[in-house]
This record gives C-alpha cells, structure tokens and sequence, in this order.
C-alpha cells in the first residue's frame, strides 16, 4: 500500500471510529510498521490539517477531535484503488459516448475527471487504454433533442414533440408529461406519461423530431406504477405481462444463459440432463423471439403453446429465403 492510499485508509478509520482506534488495529489495516505510521499521522495531522489526538502511554491510541473531527476533510478528492478503478470506468465509458449526444454534454465533467486521475497519478502514466468499452447497436441520436428531453424530464415540464414510431413509420404529434429517461442496450428511451393517449408510453428518444418544452406542470407518476407498467414485462416492450414464456437452452448454451439477467423476476433451473430452462413473464413476444432465436439450435420454447408456433412460422420464414439459388 502506498503512502496516498494509507492517508485515506487512516482518515477513514478516524473518521469512522466513535472511540480511539489502537495502533495495532491501524498496523494491521495500513501493512506498515510504526514508524511508517508515526510519519503517516504526522502527514496528516501537520501538512493536511486534521485533527488527530494521541492518548499516548504504552497502548497508543488515535482519534480526531471530536468537533473538529466531525468537519474535517481530506482536501481534494482522494481515492483508493478500487474507487480509481470505478473512476477510470467511468471516464472510458463517457470517452465512448461518441460525438453525439453525452460527448458534448459531458466535456466539462470528463475534463475535470482527467485532471483528477492526473493528480492521483503521482505522475505515473495510468492505463486509461486497459479499460475497453465496445457499444453495440447504438444508434444515431441528435444531442439538441437529447438534451431538451432530458431537461423536461429533471424540470417536471410537459413535453410536446414529432414521433415516428420504428413500428408503422406514421408520423404523429405527443403531448406527454416524461417520467425518466432509460438507458437499454446502448440507446436511449423517455418513459412517459401520453396525455392524448392516457396511458404509459415509451418511446426511442432517437425517432423524437422538433420536441418542445411547455410551462405547464408535468404529471407525476407513481415510481410502482412505472414499475408495474413499464418493467414488468420482457424487454422494451410495455405493458403488464400477458404470459409467461419458457425455454429451455442446450448443454452448451446454458454455460452463458445460467449466468446471465433477463428478467427482474425470471426463475432459471438446471435440468437433469445438463440444459438450462428459464421462465419469464412477456407482453409483446418480438423482442423476446429475437432474443431467443440468435441460439438457433440451442434454444427452445417450450411454453406458451401459441408462441412455440409463432417461433415455427418465423423459422419457416427464414428458411424460405435460403430456398433455391441466390
């Protein structure tokens, strides 16, 4: 453990502690011997400040002062391996944000994010490029449309805007109070309550054209409701659930499909003979059969009967096009 990563260990645990803590307790966190951590308290006590106390006699014993101790903080940002870690995450996955949307938006804050790896670094190039982030199936957004959803969204306004839905490409108008913005599968999507429809919608914040932030008050939904309506059922797709589907993976498949989140509540079991079955709870089945047929093979659904054969039908389809020369 190096000196930085001390410091924080032992402010932490002076911060933490309602009594004073023994040296030997403060050995065995830091790793260190006692003259490393007599240099260590001084550090801190002298050069940053903090309140430290020492009993002192034969069973030392360190704490901050109590009133000083509740306001006492290391100056700066310090971080430990872990939290530098998470932190250089964050930065790849906001340098991968592409030169759309979160790019710009999030300039000022990757800017800071960097000086401060800079200054934790000591110097010391870090791996940034160790941290890989591939995005797939993103699909073009317009950050000055990102950004006004978003902004109706944290300000409680309504919103009002063009939608084309992927679905019949009509072209419509909405009025909606936004209720959250949801991030799937590397796009983004505004969950919404529609005024002229009177129900929960969401829609792909990429098809959303000209929206426009109104003065009125957004309508406030229910976080169960939302829950209830929007992420009850498998996928995108909202609705509450109109059936539960089961499928069961092949021996193979099953090493990925055992350790792997569909659904908030799907139950997953070994069978006897080495393949995996998983049930979940679905409303609309298009996301769900397209999950299901990139195994090909090694997938089956064996429950509900009607969408076993609407998987047929669209296996048969597929067929035919293989049919004949190309």
């Amino acid at each position: 453990m190096d000196r930085y990563a001390r410091v924080l260990t032992l402010h932490r645990a002076l911060k933490a502690a309602r009594y004073p803590v023994p040296m030997a307790s403060l050995l065995e966190d830091l790793g260190c011997s006692r003259a490393t951590l007599y240099r260590d308290i001084a550090f801190l006590r002298d050069a940053l400040g903090a309140p430290v106390e020492n009993s002192g006699g034969e069973m030392a014993a360190f704490s901050y002062a109590e009133t000083e101790g509740e306001r006492f903080e290391l100056p700066g940002l310090w971080m430990n391996s872990d939290e530098l870690a998470a932190l250089l995450a964050l930065n790849a996955l906001m340098d991968r944000a592409g030169p759309g949307v979160l790019a710009g938006a999030l300039a000022p804050l990757r800017h800071r994010i960097e000086q401060l790896l800079s200054d934790r670094s000591s110097g010391r190039a870090l791996p940034i490029e160790r941290i890989r982030v591939i995005p797939w199936g993103e699909r073009r957004l317009d950050q000055v449309v990102f950004r006004q959803v978003a902004g109706a969204v944290l300000s409680r306004q309504q919103l009002r805007f063009g939608y084309r839905a992927r679905t019949t490409n009509a072209p419509t108008r909405r009025r909606v109070s936004p209720q959250r913005l949801t991030h799937y599968r590397d796009n983004w999507y505004l969950d919404a309550w529609d005024h002229d429809r009177e129900s929960l919608r969401s829609f792909a914040v990429d098809r959303i054209d000209d929206p426009l932030v109104a003065e009125t008050t957004a309508r406030d939904v229910a976080e169960v409701e939302l829950n209830e309506w929007l992420a009850s059922s498998y996928g995108i797709f909202a609705g509450k659930p109109k059936a539960w589907a089961t499928i069961r993976f092949s021996e193979h498949a099953a090493r990925w499909v055992a350790d792997e989140h569909w659904h908030s509540q799907q139950k997953g079991q070994w069978l006897a003979d080495g393949r995996y079955e998983l049930q979940l709870p679905y409303s609309n089945a298009r996301e769900l059969m397209m999950d299901v047929l990139k195994f090909g093979p090694d997938a089956e659904i064996v429950a509900p009967l009607s969408l076993r054969e609407e998987v047929k039908i669209q296996l048969q389809l597929a067929l035919s096009g293989y049919r004949g020369e190309s």
